[in-house]
């Protein structure tokens, strides 16, 4: 079985245990002969897979009443793969979500570390500088860098850590982010382990 993510650029893939990445002008759907479950944030592929007869869509196995309506589909399927933690996806936004034995607690949204950054530099070109990632979230900053670091992170860390829950990590500045929650686990495939998981389910209904 294959399983694909189809985003706004590229379509992720995992396949026999192999993750790939394809960017959508390359990405032919018709060429996949296997079963495959997708995910699909792109309204424009939508008709493109829908009428292909062995790509089933992953949004059948969700119970949508555990969620709110307008929640995005990758962020229900990291929240699907973990019983009870925090999941902090960390992207071109960053969401951070609370699961608790299976429920859905609720979450919020953040801008991404690069839409930040740019944010940042709209307001004033002094503040278009570079993150410091490695500067203490606990003290007050000395420099605009500094400053413009804490002044993000900082509040979002706490918010995180306030939970008091496990920490999971995914995204692609999920490594960034592991800085500062030492016990952290960081999983690049958790969207892909959630929609194993629903299909797993399915399968027993």
């Amino acid at each position: 079985m294959t399983l694909c993510d189809i985003g706004n650029t590229t379509a992720d893939i995992l396949e026999n245990g192999l993750r790939r990445k394809i960017p959508l002008t390359e990405f032919d759907p018709e060429s996949f002969e296997c079963e495959v479950w997708y995910a699909n944030v792109n309204r424009a592929l939508d008709e493109k897979v829908e009428n292909l007869p062995h790509w089933h869509t992953i949004s059948t196995l969700i119970e949508r009443d555990k969620y709110y309506p307008t929640m995005g589909i990758d962020r229900i399927l990291v929240c699907e793969a973990i019983e009870d933690g925090v999941i902090v996806d960390a992207g071109s936004a960053i969401t951070v979500d609370v699961m608790s034995d299976g429920i859905y607690e609720g979450g919020f949204i953040s801008l991404g570390l690069r839409s930040a950054h740019e944010a940042y530099g709209r307001l004033s070109p002094a503040l278009d500088v570079s993150f410091n990632f490695e500067v203490d979230l606990d003290k007050m900053a000395k420099n605009t860098p500094d400053s413009v670091t804490i002044g993000f992170l900082a509040p979002l860390v706490h918010e995180i850590q306030r939970v008091n829950k496990p920490i999971y990590l995914t995204g692609g500045d999920a490594p960034i982010f592991a800085r500062y929650f030492t016990d952290a686990i960081v999983d690049e495939i958790l969207v892909f382990k959630g929609m194993q998981k629903l299909i797993n389910k399915g399968s027993k209904c």
